[in-house]
This record gives structure tokens, sequence and C-alpha cells, in this order.
């Protein structure tokens, strides 16, 4: 059974609790003071979750929290209640690495939610990132981490769809780890005695995407001198991954919709029926939704494909998992096999903190990896991290201000700022020239740049 720790003053409250939470089987231990909680959680054998009050004598839950973070890395299993849900308190608390408040007076049902809710996270954050290659050790190149909100969510999805034989399309953008999930989804799955076969339909034009999907017969078309099986072939009682799938032409989406609805093909040149037992993931960086409406998707085939869907976060809407990120790849990427990881200097964690990441989580491994050879495996400083000129462009996620519901006058301003900006340093502070390069007057540059106080920013290179 889950150990649950009940910490509060009040006897009442933890009375209630305990026999609420007993008859849900969970095996429960009290505390009524902040040393008590801390004893039991620094001890041989700390409870699963402690459910924890944030005013109590002695040490509070502030206090708990701060001393426990300082000896564990990562999320704490702490819940703490409080009658102060929206106050400082709460929102610190959070930030400390509590998994979750509730506010009292609370609700029982409540709070079991929550109690279970922690448990079956710890569970798929065990099944997904506790994947162990058969030597026991954590494959560098089979990790999805991060625990932010967004992350959770997708472990949660991962966890929910892992095991079931459905057809599942992945989304997001380039570099964000859709080929790891879906040899996450490979490996849970009961397709997991058979091979993973991974597509690219991006990489091949269409005359051999084909080819490369059904195989072909020989004499089919020149150059076919054998017979030859195809990638759907291949991955018969296993898993085929069809990434970049947006990008395959109309034509093939057609026999590829065959495939799904029937389970066989035939080769290129072949009239014989081929039948197969696969999985199929896909994979894409586009709103199939949108190239179904503008023509360049079939409709049928989308709905095919989009049985089960997953959205990956961009880095920039988790960035509260750079820190844990760039550890796992001073880890990966070391100077040399026997060199310690390679540290990096608070100043270059800013750097990395502070860009919007266009790339991605594959952006920054790049980054990271050729940081560790700039600083030969030392202590990587702010100057040992490049982003190359494609990287450093001005980034406007129009997408997260339209959830958000921000002003377009506010988004307007926010690109025209960034525009002033970004011609000043090209035109290396020469006002004339920046003003040719945005196509206005002189004196329109002058007053933008004092309008948006861009005249005494840093960034605008010898402005004055």
């Amino acid at each position: 059974m889950e150990r649950i720790l009940i910490a509060d003053d009040d006897a009442a409250i933890r009375a209630m609790l305990r026999e609420f939470l007993e008859d849900e089987d969970y095996d429960i231990e009290e505390s009524e003071n902040g040393t008590e909680v801390l004893t039991a959680f620094n001890g041989d054998d700390p409870p699963d979750l402690v459910l924890m009050d944030v005013r109590m004598p002695d040490k509070n839950g502030i206090e708990v929290l701060r001393e426990a973070g300082d000896k564990v890395e990562g999320q704490l299993p702490f819940i703490i209640m409080t009658a102060y849900g929206t106050s400082n308190v709460a929102i610190e608390a959070m930030q400390l690495g509590a998994y979750d408040y509730i506010t009292k007076p609370f609700d029982l049902e409540d709070v079991l939610h929550n109690v279970r809710r922690f448990f079956d996270h710890q569970a798929l954050l065990k099944q997904v990132q506790g994947m162990r290659n058969p030597a026991g050790e954590q494959d560098p190149n089979d990790t999805m981490i991060g625990n932010s909100g967004p992350m959770q969510e997708v472990y949660k999805t991962i966890g929910r769809v892992a095991r079931s034989d459905s057809t599942v399309l992945i989304t997001g953008e380039t570099g964000t780890g859709k080929e790891l999930v879906a040899a996450i989804l490979h490996k849970s799955s009961s397709y997991s005695g058979g091979p993973m076969v991974k597509v690219n339909c991006a990489a091949l034009p269409e005359t051999l995407l084909e080819s490369e999907l059904f195989g072909h017969e020989k004499g089919s078309f020149t150059g076919a001198v054998n017979q030859r099986k195809g990638r759907f072939e291949t991955a018969n009682k296993g898993t085929i991954f069809l990434d970049e799938i947006g990008e395959m032409t109309l034509s093939t989406q057609k026999k590829l919709l065959r495939v799904l609805q029937e389970r066989e093909f035939e080769r290129v040149g072949g009239n014989v029926s081929v039948k197969v037992d696969t999985r199929v993931i896909a994979a894409t960086n586009k709103n199939l939704a949108h190239e179904v409406r503008e023509g360049r998707f079939r409709e049928d085939l989308y709905y095919r494909l989009n049985v089960i869907s997953m959205y990956l976060p961009p880095l920039r809407e988790r960035t509260d998992d750079i820190p844990r990120l760039v550890e796992h790849f001073l880890h990966k990427h070391r100077y040399n096999p026997g060199a310690p990881p390679a540290r990096i200097s608070p100043q270059a964690l800013d750097a990395l903190m502070d860009h919007n990441w266009p790339g991605n989580v594959r952006e920054l491994e790049n980054i990271i990896e050729r940081a560790v050879v700039l600083a030969q495996g030392t202590v990587i400083g702010e100057d040992h991290i490049r982003f190359s000129s494609a990287d450093q462009r001005q980034f406007v996620d129009i997408a997260e201000r339209v959830r958000k519901g921000t002003p377009i006058t506010e988004v307007l301003q926010e690109v025209e700022r960034k525009m002033l900006i970004e011609a000043i340093g090209q035109s290396s502070g020469d006002r004339v020239a920046a003003a040719a390069l945005l196509g206005i007057q002189l004196s329109e540059l002058q007053t933008k740049l004092e309008e948006f106080g861009v005249a005494g920013d840093p960034e605008a290179v010898n402005a004055s």
C-alpha cells in the first residue's frame, strides 16, 4: 500500500483524513509539526506522499519544503493544505517543488482526487522515464526529460494510449521529440515484439516513397532488378512510424488510406494483395486540419490517422524544463568518454532560459554539445553559448497571444519594436541606414525609437 503522512497540528483534521484515506486502502501516518515531517521524510523509509498543512508550530510548511528541497532534486511528494490558496504562500509552495495544493475547507473527494492523481503521475513517470536498457542503465538517447505542466500532460497521454493498438497522430514543431514519443509508444504496446520501422515522408520524392512504403516487383520499373519488400511489409507484427506525413502527396495518401482501412496493399507493379498487421504512428509539424481545408490533405485519411492525437509542446512553452534538459545533455555529451560531465555557469544558463528556441529541444542539444567542446569539458560560460544566425531571429508566438486574449495592438507594437532593434543592430547603429532597411523616413524612425524607448536600449547597438 502507498504510505501517506498527514501533517497538521489540528488532531480533528488528522483523524478525519486518516479515517477517510484508510477506507481507500492507503497506509496512514501522522505528524503534528514540521520537525516530525522532516524526520520522517529524511529517514530510511520515507512516506510516499506528505499531505501537509502550511501553518504548523515549530516549522511551517514552507520551511519544511525549503529544507526538503535542499536534499531532493526535482518534484517533492508534498500536497499542501492551506486556507490561503490565492496567496503568495500557495504560489511559493509550488515554486519550492510541491506537487499541488488544496484549499481549506476542502471536500474529501477533492483530497482523494489529488492523492490519486499524484500516484498516477508517479506511475507514469516510472513508465516513461524509467525505461532501462538490458544492462540496467539509462539510455541517454531514449529519455524524456521534464516535469513542467505541459510535459506532465504528455506523460499522462502516453500512459493512457501506450498499451492501445490504435493509430496515433503526434503533432508538434520540429525538434520537440516526436520520434522519441513514437519509440516509447512502440515499446509499451502489444507490437513491441516486432520491429519499429521509420519512414521520413519528406525525405523521399513521390516516385520513391510509394516503392519504399509498399515495395515493388521485379521489373516494375527501370532498376527494379529484384522483388523488394516495402516498409509496411517489414513492419509486420510491429510498428511503422510515418514522420512528416503532412508532406505526402495526395496520390500516395490515397494508397495509404487503403492500408489503414483494409490492412492490405499491392507492391508497385504487382497484383497480389499483401496483408499486414502493423500499428501505425504518424507525426507532423503541420496543422493537418488546415491542410485538409486547403485541399492538400485528404479528409478521410486525416480522420483515420487522428484516432488518438498527441501534442508535444515547444520548448518555449516549457522553459522550466531547460535546467534539467541541460543537465541531461551535459551527461550525454562529454568532452571525451572518460571525462566527467561539464558544468554550466549561471550566466550561461540564463542565456539559455532567455532564448526563444525556434529549434526546440534538438536545438538545445546541439548548442550544449558545441558548448562542451568550446569549454573543453570544463565550465561552460556565456561566451560558449553560440546561437546560429538563424536562431537569432525574433519570434512572436501568435497562437499563444490569441489564446491569452492579447490585444492585436499590443502584438503589433511588440513586432514593431523588435524590427526597430533588429534594424539598428544590422546597420551598426546608423539610423539613416536603419530607416532605409525599414522603408521609413529618418524622422519617423527617430519618433518610433523614442516612443518604444529603444534609443537607450543596449540591444540597439550604438543607437545614439
